[in-house]
């Protein structure tokens, strides 16, 4: 199965509002704990080891530079 980086989404602004719902009133522990599990179970419903590898990859590479993580001062401050 190979990965599909296209715009798929029948809903995307409802699917978006969802998963705002989803850590609505949550603290971080919790919101990453959903984050988790919702990756977990998108995960089982993919199945497919070498697609979810690839999504990995390309999920890494949306936040590290090619120069490497950020300073810890830079990344801390808005």
């Amino acid at each position: 199965m190979a990965l599909n980086t296209q715009p798929n989404l029948t809903r995307p602004d409802d699917f978006y509002e969802a998963l705002l719902d989803m850590h609505r009133d949550l603290d971080d522990a919790a919101s990453q704990s959903a984050n988790a599990q919702l990756i977990l179970l998108l995960a089982n419903h993919i199945g497919d080891y070498a697609t979810l590898v690839e999504a990995i990859q390309h999920a890494r590479e949306g936040v590290v530079s090619p120069h490497g993580p950020a300073p810890a001062h830079a990344r801390l401050s808005t």
